[in-house]
């Protein structure tokens, strides 16, 4: 499945993951192969990305995610960088 995560100034994440969970306004949720079509607004909160390289843990400003056809896409306002 892929992933990209994108803010007003960059490209944050671009690739292949196995897992993705996200903040969204009612509570977290993951999102895995073959998810049924979503659009969700996100709060401020954590994006925990499962791969092939291990886990990444971004933390974001907000936004929205997509999910459609085995492609995943958030809409960040930003990152928060720890």
């Amino acid at each position: 499945m892929k992933l990209t995560i994108i803010t007003p100034d960059k490209l944050a994440y671009d690739g292949d993951v196995t897992a993705v969970t996200v903040p969204g306004s009612a509570g977290s949720f993951q999102i895995l192969k073959d998810h049924a079509p979503i659009v969700s607004t996100l709060e401020d909160g954590k994006v925990i990305i499962q791969g092939a390289e291990g886990v990444v843990t971004l933390v974001i400003k907000g936004g929205v995610v997509e999910a459609k056809d085995n492609n995943v896409t958030v809409l960040a306002e930003g990152i928060i960088e720890e």
